[in-house]
């Protein structure tokens, strides 16, 4: 099968392109390389590199026919949609129609969106969130997110066009970027194993849900095998865990011996947040399988062992 993969040279859609490749797909990767890096793209893979906005998107997709879509490209920082709301649009919702624009044109069966569940629900009503909570989002990047979700019901609803929505919690492991739009575990350890100062922003009792990289590249396996009906799935590990409790446990794993620093909490941050991944377990057969002291260990492994990219 031919698949396109957007941010394929990211964080999480580096992992998702080697396990495609892995099964034996044809995996064409378009990034701007704004976030991502070259070292990340596998070896098989063909690189267009291209701003999900451009123009050109619309001659790549009818030159190239995939099968499918898998959508990881995005402006993906919280603060920074607090700060340009204007910007997070453009890319996360203009950029993303463009996309599903030319899908349309060149007749792709099926569209693999990556949504947040840590951010479209806003401050939970109860949880863990299922998919059936209402949408609320408190940040720019949640609610621009969330409008291209509405967008591919109606490509579905008119057109025919297949979609899978797949909402990540808080995703951790190889290859996250400590720098920049970096989640709080590439955060910590980038410090500790520099033996800099740690800050958590607020009082570290905000809770997450961190799920490892792999177990959400496997779900994006899952979504092309079970592509039959449009949907919606959570991804989650069905358990919360304070950023305090992260640092505890990478301090344990790194031998960090400082204290973190305190600095003020952020706007738009959801305080506590956890999701329920029962749909995407039923009807897929998927559950988050590595346990966060496991997957912690690995990464910081990787952050030892491995050149981080600046």
């Amino acid at each position: 099968m031919k698949i396109l993969v957007t941010g394929g040279a990211g964080f999480i859609g580096s992992h998702v392109v080697d396990l495609y490749i892995d099964h034996g797909h044809d995996v064409i990767v378009l990034d701007d390389l704004s976030t991502g890096h070259r070292s990340n793209l596998h070896p098989k893979a063909r690189f267009f590199e291209m701003d999900i906005r451009s123009p050109e998107v619309v001659g790549l997709l009818a030159r190239e026919k995939p099968e499918v879509i898998n959508h990881h490209a995005a402006q993906m920082d919280v603060r920074r949609s607090v700060e340009a709301p204007l910007f997070d649009a453009d890319v996360n919702i203009l950029g993303s129609l463009n996309l599903i624009e030319a899908a349309h044109a060149a007749g792709v069966r099926q569209f693999i969106y990556i949504s947040t569940g840590g951010a479209v629900y806003g401050e939970p009503e109860y949880l863990p969130c299922d998919e059936d909570h209402p949408v609320n989002p408190i940040c720019q990047y949640g609610a621009s997110k969330h409008t291209v979700e509405h967008y591919l019901y109606l490509y579905h609803w008119n057109y025919g066009m297949k979609y899978s929505v797949l909402r990540y919690p808080n995703v951790y492991g190889p290859r996250q970027d400590p720098h920049g739009e970096a989640g709080v575990v590439a955060i910590f350890l980038g410090r500790m194993i520099a033996g800099d100062p740690v800050t958590i922003n607020g009082d570290g009792e905000q809770v997450r849900d961190f799920v490892y990289v792999g177990d959400c590249a496997r779900a994006n396996l899952l979504a092309i095998q079970n592509g039959d009906k449009p949907g919606i799935y959570n991804l989650g590990s069905g358990a919360g865990t304070s950023v305090n409790e992260v640092f505890r446990v990478l301090q344990s794993i790194t031998g960090y011996n400082h204290e973190p620093v305190h600095g003020p909490p952020k706007i738009g941050e959801t305080r506590r947040i956890w999701l329920a991944a029962d749909k995407a377990n039923r009807e897929w057969g998927w559950r988050a399988e590595i346990g966060l002291r496991d997957g912690l260990e690995t990464t910081a492994e990787h952050f030892r062992t491995k050149k981080v990219p600046r």
